[in-house]
Parts: structure tokens; sequence; C-alpha cells
């Protein structure tokens, strides 16, 4: 129940406190030197998608191969 009462304490403060001072961080850049190609991003997404779902297509289909117990 103690658990409970803290998280609804916790919730509940920020609230109670009234208005607060937000910092928020900005950034000021240049522009590109070069703009990125199209041909670039295509290849930069798809190193990104092989990275992320290629390990669990692996795992996918090996699954059989780490059911059998040897």
């Amino acid at each position: 129940m103690s658990g409970l009462l803290r998280t609804m304490a916790n919730r509940a403060a920020p609230a109670l406190r009234g208005h607060t001072v937000t910092q928020k961080a900005s950034m000021y850049s240049k522009p590109p030197k070069e703009n990125i190609g199209v041909v670039e991003t295509a290849i930069g997404m798809g190193m990104f998608s092989l990275a992320i779902l290629g390990p669990s297509g692996w795992i996918l289909a090996h699954l059989e191969d780490y059911k059998k117990k040897d």
C-alpha cells in the first residue's frame, strides 16, 4: 500500500508545487555543407533496418534448430 501512496505522491507533487521554471535546451547550427541524396538516405535506412531486423530474422529462421535438444 505504501508503494501506491508513494506513486500517487510523486505524480501529484509537481501539480501541487505550482509553476516551476522549465529549462529547454536550444541548439543552433549552420545549414549543411552538402545535401544528402535519395540514394544515401535509402542505403542508410536499409543498413539500419538490417541491423535491427537481421538478428531477429536469423533467430526466427533457425528456430527449429534451437528447439532441438542434442
